[in-house]
């Protein structure tokens, strides 16, 4: 059943077409932009698979094998290490931890002279805000390979390597956090005779800090994945053994580690989220 508006809007075709006259008949360059973004992204992913030699018979027997992988780590086993894959994750959690801490705690400053509305020098936030640009391009393993040369092999330089690539992370977040905050209470700080250092601590921080919080909670979860696979550069942790275990085809191995991995994070992911809703909790119920 046709609709009373389409009805009027076909008897009407005419008038339409002279009171929107692009939407009818658009301009040649128009139509060209349309078509070349239509057009660019197709092309791109054309060459890109032939490129990289895109081929679903490979794809095919990949999966035949990743079928018979799966085979074999049915069921998982710890194979008597047990003891030392415990520990293993225990130092994965350890690197996490303290790499994210360690990040949080120097990007809060970085972030709080990198916001706009805190530092009005253009050339000075500029040099901060592409300082952590440049840290934050610079990916975890990369940045894992580099501490594994400069301190050597162990967990230490994979919690310097979480640090450094989530440095960049938070004091982007932070400083965006900052500079959607409100400025009346800073505005009251000031008017109360309260300095520039005043404003910051009592008017800005205590808006953002739960936001703050909560991405520190989050990179931790996250952290813990990256923390598995850095240890496979000899960053320390888990993933140092299921670098091995693969090495070896002990799949059963590798199967109990990969469940004992999922149910780490999912833990955290647990403890994080009950967290996060009991600081926006205290910060809901404190004006009552």
């Amino acid at each position: 059943m046709k609709s009373p508006l389409r009805q009027a809007a076909r008897s009407d075709r005419v008038g339409l077409q002279g009171r929107h006259p692009l939407v009818f008949r658009p301009s040649p360059k128009g139509r060209a932009v349309t078509i070349a973004i239509v057009l660019g992204p197709l092309a791109l992913s054309a060459y890109a698979m032939w490129r990289l030699e895109f081929s679903f018979d490979r794809i095919g027997s990949g999966l035949v094998r990743l079928g018979y992988f799966l085979q074999l780590m049915v069921p998982p086993s710890h194979g008597g290490k047990l003891t030392l894959y415990l520990g293993a994750l225990a130092e994965t959690l350890a690197i996490a931890f303290l790499g994210t801490l360690l990040a949080a705690v120097l990007a809060l400053p970085a972030g709080v002279l990198a916001a706009k509305n805190v530092v009005a020098n253009r050339i000075f936030h500029f040099f901060i805000r592409r300082s952590l640009d440049t840290v934050r391009g610079v990916d975890t393993l990369i940045w894992a390979l580099i501490f594994v040369s400069a301190v050597g092999l162990g967990p230490f330089a994979g919690m310097l390597a979480i640090a450094a690539a989530d440095f960049g992370a938070f004091g982007k977040l932070f400083s965006e956090a900052i500079e959607n905050s409100d400025r009346k209470p800073v505005e009251g700080v000031v008017a109360s005779g309260g300095g520039e250092l005043h404003a910051v601590r009592f008017g800005v921080l205590p808006q953002v800090f739960p936001v703050m919080l909560s991405q520190v909670l989050y990179y931790i979860e996250s952290n813990t994945r990256s923390a598995t696979i850095i240890g496979i550069v000899g960053a320390g942790g888990i993933g140092l053994h299921l670098a091995e275990e693969i090495r070896t085809l002990e799949w059963d191995r590798v199967a109990f580690l990969v469940l004992m991995i999922l149910v780490t994070v999912a833990a955290i992911d647990f403890i994080s989220g009950r967290l996060r809703f009991a600081i926006i909790g205290r910060r809901v119920a404190a004006p009552g």
